[in-house]
């Protein structure tokens, strides 16, 4: 997967952000052949977590070597407008509404794979964490770097 940057949003606000390619298989729709609920979030994690790994940020084991990969989530929420019907490719949009000391929040869509139609949307607030204390922890500064040409407008 590779994010790109959203050059061709269908409307401004849309503008922000990267669109990262996401697959939604057979397994993931429920008896009614909708998408499942619960794996909208899966996808839109799969697609930060593929954006970060692809910027040198991933935790694989170690909460110290982790560095900014070593977060929590404090909030979630997601707003269903349109089901998935079928498997294929999709996309997931992916913004930063806001990016402070220890925390941020983002924005996602779930989406076609060109951006045009909005399946879900949502924001996920995120808080850095101190490996030895789990109590928050300042962003570096190659981290925040790396996220502020997220940052919506």
């Amino acid at each position: 997967m590779t994010a790109a940057p959203l050059a061709d949003a269908p409307t401004a606000p849309e503008a922000d952000g990267v669109l990262v390619p996401v697959e939604v298989h057979f397994d993931d729709l429920d008896a009614l052949g909708l998408l499942h609920n619960a794996r909208y979030p899966l996808l839109v994690e799969r697609a930060w977590g593929a954006h970060w790994a692809g910027l040198g940020h991933t935790y694989a084991g170690d909460w110290h070597a982790a560095g900014d990969a070593c977060n929590a989530v404090k909030e979630f929420r997601i707003t269903y407008e349109l089901p998935v019907t079928r498997t294929g490719s999709y996309a997931v949009h992916l913004w930063l509404e806001r990016l402070g000391r220890t925390g941020l929040t983002y924005g996602f869509r779930l989406c076609s794979a060109d951006g045009a139609v909005t399946h879900a949307r949502g924001h996920r607030v995120l808080v850095r964490l101190d490996p030895d204390t789990m109590r928050p922890a300042p962003w570096t500064e190659a981290f925040k770097d790396a996220a502020r040409p997220l940052l919506r407008a």
